[in-house]
């Protein structure tokens, strides 16, 4: 049986929750120029279309791609990966990154996916991420190397833990804009939000 759609839900669609927060703090504002890299069928983009926001993006899944098209069919979106995006350089405001980079192979995929996202983003820009982590699961992770770990949950996930992401942020030349925050879904995963200006 299929659920009646509430109005909050046409509003904001199926919005990550965390990333509503940067909106209510008025750190994603109109004007903005939005890149989703990994963008599915554009969960997190219903709200940012209906305000009229610039927005663009990537998946390499041809039916996520049209997915997104239906919901703006003028606007940019692209088959390709996150890592070989064909977008330019420096040219968006704000790039989101929402449960893609968990996805990644081993290490250099990792690397490769998240310096694909990061190159897109403007100096002074917002670079919004959320991902699975070890942070507060620890013991329910089984390592399989190469950054890869079974969760709690069965499912098969690249990992990151504070360090990794703090020496990521040092590399890129990144700027924490808020504490790094993780909720831990009990016995199955933790997901971390890491957010990130550009210097």
């Amino acid at each position: 049986m299929k659920l009646p759609v509430t109005p909050l839900e046409e509003q904001f669609g199926s919005i990550d929750i965390y990333l509503f927060d940067q909106i209510l703090r008025g750190r994603v504002s109109s004007g903005m120029k939005i890149f989703d890299a990994g963008c599915g069928g554009g969960r997190n983009l219903v709200y940012l279309l209906r305000e009229g926001y610039e927005c663009c993006g990537v998946d390499p899944d041809p039916a996520a791609i049209s997915a997104v098209r239906r919901l703006a069919p003028e606007a940019d979106f692209r088959a390709e990966t996150v890592e070989g995006h064909t977008f330019a350089d420096s040219f968006a405001d704000v790039v989101i990154s929402s449960a893609v980079l968990h996805f990644a192979r081993d290490h250099e995929h990792f690397a490769a996916m998240l310096r694909g996202s990061w190159r897109a983003l403007k100096p002074g820009g917002l670079f919004f991420c959320r991902l699975a982590s070890t942070i507060g699961s620890e013991r329910l992770v089984k390592p399989l190397g190469d950054g890869r770990f079974i969760m709690g949950d069965g499912s098969e996930r690249y990992l990151v833990d504070e360090a990794v992401l703090m020496r990521w942020t040092a590399e890129l030349g990144g700027q924490l804009v808020d504490p790094i925050k993780t909720t831990v879904v009990q016995d199955q995963r933790s997901m971390t939000t890491w957010v990130l200006r550009k210097r």
